[in-house]
C-alpha cells in the first residue's frame, strides 16, 4: 500500500522541492519529485495544501515531559514522553539523564536501554544522553553538588554496561581530573562527547576537543562567563568551526542578542536546537521534581532559585519558531538545526534528520506560520 503526500514545499538535504510529491511504501520514502516532473499517483493521498514538509525533529537533550521523567525507565514514561514529543513535530530523541546517586543512575540506564530504538511509543528514542555526573561543581546548574563525581573510566564503563551500550552522547566538564581520559574512552566506543556544565578556561576547552569532544551542551548556560581577555569554553565554542553546539531558544536561557551572535558564529552547519525540557513540559505551572531537586515552574519558567534555571518547558517546534524570529533566518535553515544537524552530530544520519528516497518517512508538516500541523511517523499521521 502506497501513501502519497502533497504540499507546497519540501525541505530536502540538497535544497527545497516546490510542489512535492512524496511516495511512501512500508514506512519508507520511495521517491520525491515535483509536480512539474510527474503526475500525482492515484494512490491513497494526503494533501497538505499551503504547508511545508520538513524532516521530523530530533531532540538530543530532553529529560522528560507530560509529567514523566525518562529516568523512570518505564513503558508508561516513554509512551507519555514519546507521544508528547510527536505532537510537537519530534520524530526521534535522546532521553537524557540528570545526576542521581550512582546506583539509581545505573538502574535507570538499565530501564531506559530497553526502549532504545522502539517505534511503539511515539517519537523514537535513538540513544541515551548522559548529563552528569562528570560536571563541574562550580557550574552544576540543576545537578546536586553532592552527587557529582570526579571523571573515572571505571565509572563510565559501569554506565556503559548498564545501558547495554546504548549511550550515544555524554556531557562532561573537560577541566576536571581524568576528564580527558574519559572523553577518549567514550569516543573510542562511538559515544559523542559534549563539553558543558564547565568552568573550563580556553586551554582546557581546547584539550577537551583534542581528546575527542565534538559538541557543546546548551551554549552559554552552565559555562564560565565570556570575558574578552579570557574567553573560556564559550570562546572555544563560538570560534571552533568544527564544533557543534546546542542552544536552548526559549527566550529565558539565552537573550535574543546572544542568539544572534551564536547564529553568526555557528551558522547552518554546526548549530543545534534542543529543549532541555523536564517533566513540567506540557503541564501547568506548579512544583515538580528534576532528579532529586525541587523545581518551581512559574509562567513556563523552571526555577531552582533566583539565579538558577532547571531545564525548561520548551517544545522544539516553539524553539524553531523562536530562533527564526530572533535571527531572521529562514525556516529552510532553521528546521535543519532541529533535524539534520543533531543527526549529523550523533551519527544517526541514516535514521533521522533527512527526507529522501530510502529515508524513514518521519515528517513534520508546518503551516505558513511555521506551526506544526501534523507529524507523520513511518508515514502514518498521529492518532488524534
Amino acid at each position: 500500500m502506497q501513501t502519497v503526500l502533497t504540499a507546497d514545499r519540501l525541505i530536502a538535504p540538497e535544497g527545497t522541492v516546490e510542489k512535492p510529491i512524496v511516495v511512501i511504501e512500508d514506512g519508507v520514502i520511495a521517491s520525491i519529485a515535483s509536480r512539474a516532473q510527474k503526475e500525482i499517483p492515484a494512490e491513497r493521498r494526503i494533501d497538505f495544501a499551503g504547508c511545508t514538509l520538513v524532516p521530523a525533529y530530533l531532540d538530543v537533550h530532553i529529560h522528560g515531559s507530560a509529567g514523566h521523567d525518562v529516568m523512570e525507565g518505564t513503558a508508561e514514561a516513554f509512551a507519555a514522553v514519546g507521544g508528547f514529543l510527536a505532537r510537537h513535530g519530534v520524530g526521534a530523541y535522546l532521553p537524557t539523564t540528570v545526576t542521581m546517586p550512582i546506583d539509581a543512575t545505573l538502574k535507570s540506564l538499565e530501564g531506559m536501554a530497553k526502549f532504545i530504538g522502539s517505534e511503539d511509543y511515539g517519537a523514537r528514542p535513538l540513544g541515551i544522553h548522559i548529563e552528569g555526573p562528570f560536571l563541574s561543581p562550580h557550574k552544576k546548574g540543576a545537578h546536586p553538588a553532592r552527587l557529582l563525581q570526579t571523571p573515572s573510566v571505571e565509572l563510565f564503563d559501569r554506565m556503559w554496561q548498564a545501558s547495554a551500550g546504548k549511550i550515544r552522547l555524554m556531557t562532561i566538564a573537560p577541566e576536571l581530573p581524568n576528564a580527558l581520559e574519559v572523553i577518549a574512552r567514550a569516543a573510542s566506543l562511538g559515544v559523542r562527547v559534549s563539553l558543558g556544565h564547565s568552568d573550563a578556561d580556553a586551554a582546557a576547552a581546547k584539550a577537551g576537543v583534542r581528546a575527542g569532544a565534538v559538541s557543546a551542551t546548551h551554549t552559554y548556560n552552565a559555562m564560565r562567563n565570556f570575558d574578552h581577555k579570557a574567553s573560556g569554553l564559550v570562546g572555544e565554542v563560538l570560534t571552533n568551526e568544527d564544533l557543534f553546539a546546542e542552544l536552548i531558544c526559549d527566550g529565558f536561557h539565552v537573550d535574543p542578542a546572544a542568539v544572534k551572535i551564536y547564529w553568526k558564529c555557528k551558522g547552518p552547519e554546526r548549530a543545534i536546537l534542543i529543549t532541555d525540557a523536564m517533566i513540567a513540559a506540557g503541564m501547568p505551572d506548579g512544583n515538580y521534581k528534576l532528579g532529586e531537586l525541587d523545581v518551581r515552574v512559574k509562567d513556563g519558567k523552571c526555577i531552582l532559585d533566583e539565579n538558577t534555571l532547571a531545564g525548561s518547558t520548551l517544545t522544539l517546534d516553539r524553539g524553531v519558531k523562536n530562533f527564526a524570529e530572533f535571527t531572521g533566518a529562514s525556516i529552510d535553515e532553521v528546521s535543519r538545526l532541529a533535524s539534520r544537524n543533531p543527526a549529523r552530530m550523533t551519527g544517526f544520519e541514516s535514521e533521522a534528520g533527512s527526507l529522501g528516497a530510502g529515508c524513514a518517512a518521519d515528517i513534520t508538516v508546518l503551516s505558513a506560520k511555521n506551526e506544526v500541523v501534523e507529524t507523520l511517523l513511518r508515514g502514518e499521521p498521529l492518532e488524534k
